[in-house]
């Protein structure tokens, strides 16, 4: 099968792209990912996929769009909901990407991430691939998480601290302060 997967990272897309070459498929690589936030951030990422995609001869369709305000939009005031918004943008855009380019399915590294909520990305994908008239091939790839980030690693990619969005980083790296009693 002609397989597009949606990229949120590099060191997230060596396990899924291995796996998916091991099951005789043709994987092109898509990285939409508005949610990454400040702009240098999602540079960084894009730079390590584009040089992880280069040495492994795999092709990546579009990347580089960055859509900051739409992702924006979609969670102000929906904070604690974020996820769900946030992988519906980017399975919807990776869906109609994969419909447009005639490929038989589509999928995510969302999926190799123990950090996420992958119910709601198998969930959500399903949905888009519904909506936009292509299959969302689910597949777990948490047990490579961490093979993957090992070979991250060794090829020096760049790896992130947190999952993207501002949100998020405001989690990973800000503590509230202890309120006294």
């Amino acid at each position: 099968m002609r397989v597009l997967l949606h990229v949120c990272c590099a060191p997230c897309s060596i396990h899924p792209l291995s796996r998916l070459r091991a099951d005789g498929h043709q994987v092109s690589g898509y990285f939409y990912n508005p949610n990454i936030h400040p702009y240098t951030e999602h540079k960084k990422r894009l730079t390590a996929l584009r040089e992880y995609a280069a040495a492994e001869d795999w092709p990546l369709i579009g990347a580089g769009d960055y859509a900051l305000e739409e992702f924006l939009r979609a969670t102000v005031y929906r904070e604690k909901d974020r996820c769900r918004f946030c992988y519906g943008m980017r399975l919807e855009a990776a869906a109609r990407v994969a419909r447009h380019g005639r490929f038989d399915a589509f999928s995510t590294t969302l999926l190799a991430s123990p950090y996420q909520k992958h119910d709601l990305v198998r969930e959500t994908g399903i949905a888009a691939g519904e909506a936009a008239g292509i299959p969302f091939l689910y597949l777990d790839f948490r047990p490579g998480y961490r093979e993957g980030y090992a070979r991250a690693r060794e090829l020096g990619l760049y790896r992130q601290a947190y999952c993207g969005c501002i949100y998020s980083e405001k989690e990973r790296y800000h503590k509230e302060p202890r309120k006294s009693q």
